[in-house]
Parts: structure tokens; C-alpha cells; sequence
């Protein structure tokens, strides 16, 4: 179709398509667009001890949902909390779990579930993954699969399309409603040309990077990954302090008791130049913090930044970024930067 192909956490992908990076973006504000995700792992876990597994080693709680749901959940490394992978657990049903690492992260997962009572499968291979986001993604993804396109916000349903049993639910990484489809790869052609013709455009990942970042949501690498605990992400709302344990659990525990040395800001620059990771984060002549990941957003029209400063840097507060010499003006900002309400002409928007 056109697309620019990148090479990503071992995949090939598109980066963006003719219409480009921004108008992806928009399009997806605006009405609904596709993105084939089938770059993330999918680990199945099945049998009577899979949910013991699963509580045993992720921070979140899954008692809080049940079958039909889907939980976002952290993996932390057990000597020192950091995140080593954010993921989607789909709840199918009693006994059947599918568990959505990030691209590089799948080996890592797997090995830290294994255990005893629970089977483990990689069926990456197997099956492709299409998210189709947007205020209309539902609207227009309707003629193609109703199932799939009136799965609940954050729920889990199995239905069949063509005769082939697929899952979706009512998941995604833009700040919009959306669906993710999880179609076996042999119906995976069809069921995205199907999409196509419904009149829901494709999107690549520069378009997913900067909905994403608009949306305030952290990205495994940059606002996650080694050193960066979810208390320093401010994600301390996927921590299930009141279950018996899980991994990392203490580490963490030490680092909520001393306080965190550092806190994922939003920071909105006053001009449309994209601040950058790496950039330092300066109060008067002074580094405080540094940007983690950085763009220019579609919808604002100025440069927007996530970076990891002190944790009494407020709400406000202005700093500057150091972008290879050159100094951006920008205010600390509540996040999201923009809501789904606000991206689509008025509130709020992966939780």
C-alpha cells in the first residue's frame, strides 16, 4: 500500500503511509484508521493455575476484573521494581489467558511465567493483531465484524468471522476508543482488507507514537524500562499493594516508603519546534530532568514532551529544553495533553 517500511523490535513495519505521519494522526482524531499490531507477542496461558501465576507475577490485580476483561498490568524486575514490560492481560475465559508483551519483550514474559499447573504457548506466529481506533472506529468497523466492533471498553469477546474463531477487545494505545481484532494468520489478508474497504484507512507507527504521546501514555524504552519504576511513571494505580506479593514487590515497596527521586512530567513547549529524548531538562542554568520522548503534536500545534524531573516540579512551573544547543521555552502540563473529547472538538482519553 505505499507504505514506508522501518525495521522494529525485529519486525518490519510501516512507518507511515502516502498520507504521512500527520495526516494518520488526524484522520484518527478525527473519524477511525487501522494499524497493524501484530508486532506484539501473545502468550497464552491456560489451566487450573494460570490465574495464580499471573496474580503471583504481575503488579495489578486481576480479581478486580474476571472473564470477558482486559487489565493493563505491569512486569517489574525483582531486585530493583524497574518496569520490565507494561502489557494487556485479555481475560477469555475461566482458565484461558492471553497476555500482550511489547515487540522485544516476549521471551521475557514467558520465562518470568513459568511455573508449575500453568501451560505457557507463544502463539505470536499464529495470529495477527488489527487496532482500529478512533471516534468512528466502531461506526465503521461494524459492517465488517458487530461482535468485534461492540466488545465493551476494556472487554474481551471470542465471536467468528468468515468461519474462523478470532478474539477482540476493546483495547488500544492512541487516547481514542478502538478495538484491537487478534485474527489467525491465515484469515489475517482478508480480515484487513475487509477493513480497508470499509473506508478505514491504515496508520504506522509514527502516527501511533505521536496519539499516543498527545495521550499522555508511556512507551516501554522511553517512560518505561530499566531504572524507571511505575511510581516514577506515576502509574502507581497498576500496583496491587493489598495482594499477597508478586514480583518486585518488595523493591518497590522500599522505594514508596524513602519517596520517589524522580516523576514523569508533561511539558508543553511554547513554540511548534519537537523537543527530543535525551533533551535536558533545565530550570534556570541548572539540569533538573530529562526528556524521554518528544514530538510536535498534530492536534496542538506546538512541541509536546514527556521527561522524568524532581517530584515537586508543579503543575505550571516553566523550564526550558535544551534541543542541541537551543533553548525551548515550555510549562510543566497536566496529562493528557489532549483528550479524546477535546482531540474530536471538545474530554478525556491505553488506562
Amino acid at each position: 500500500m505505499g507504505a514506508k517500511m522501518v525495521p522494529f523490535g525485529g519486525w518490519e513495519m510501516p512507518l507511515a503511509y502516502p498520507s504521512g505521519t500527520v495526516g494518520e494522526h488526524l484522520a484518527c482524531r478525527e473519524r477511525a484508521v487501522a494499524f497493524d499490531v501484530s508486532h506484539l507477542g501473545t502468550v497464552r496461558v491456560t489451566g487450573a493455575a494460570a490465574l495464580e501465576r499471573l496474580q503471583a507475577t504481575f503488579t495489578n490485580d486481576l480479581a478486580k476484573i474476571g472473564p470477558g476483561r482486559a487489565q493493563y498490568t505491569h512486569l517489574l524486575d525483582a531486585d530493583d521494581a524497574s518496569v520490565v514490560d507494561d502489557l494487556i492481560v485479555w481475560w477469555v475465559e475461566d482458565g484461558w489467558f492471553d497476555v500482550m508483551p511489547n515487540a522485544s519483550n516476549t521471551a521475557r514474559v514467558r520465562d518470568a511465567l513459568g511455573g508449575a499447573g500453568a501451560a505457557l504457548a507463544d502463539v505470536t506466529a499464529e495470529r495477527a493483531v488489527v487496532a482500529v481506533q478512533g471516534p468512528e472506529a466502531r461506526r465503521l468497523l461494524r459492517p465488517v465484524s458487530a461482535p468485534a466492533a461492540d466488545v465493551a471498553h476494556f472487554g474481551v469477546t471470542a465471536f467468528e468471522w468468515d468461519g474462523t474463531p478470532c478474539l477482540a477487545a476493546g483495547t488500544g494505545y492512541t487516547g481514542e476508543d478502538g478495538v484491537e481484532v487478534m485474527v489467525p494468520a491465515g484469515a489475517a489478508p482478508a480480515f484487513w482488507t475487509a477493513v480497508m474497504d470499509a473506508g478505514i484507512p491504515p496508520a504506522g507507527l509514527g502516527a501511533r507514537d505521536t496519539l499516543r504521546l498527545e495521550a499522555g501514555l508511556p512507551l516501554h524504552g522511553h517512560e518505561l524500562g530499566p531504572g524507571i519504576t511505575p511510581l516514577q511513571a506515576g502509574l502507581g494505580w497498576v500496583v496491587a499493594w493489598g495482594k499477597p506479593g508478586f514480583r518486585g514487590r518488595a523493591a518497590l515497596a522500599a522505594e514508596r516508603e524513602r519517596g520517589v527521586a524522580r516523576r514523569l512530567r508533561g511539558l508543553l513547549c511554547e513554540g511548534r519546534q519537537p523537543p527530543r529524548e535525551g533533551c535536558a531538562v533545565l530550570a534556570g542554568d541548572v539540569r533538573i530532568g530529562t526528556v524521554t520522548s518528544g514530538n510536535f503534536s498534530p492536534v496542538l500545534g506546538h512541541g509536546i514532551a514527556l521527561a522524568l524531573v524532581p517530584p515537586d516540579t508543579g503543575i505550571g512551573e516553566r523550564v526550558a529544553i535544551d534541543v542541541r544547543g537551543r533553548l525551548l521555552d515550555a510549562h510543566v502540563v497536566e496529562l493528557p495533553f489532549v483528550s479524546r473529547k477535546a482531540a474530536v472538538g471538545g474530554g478525556r482519553p491505553r488506562s
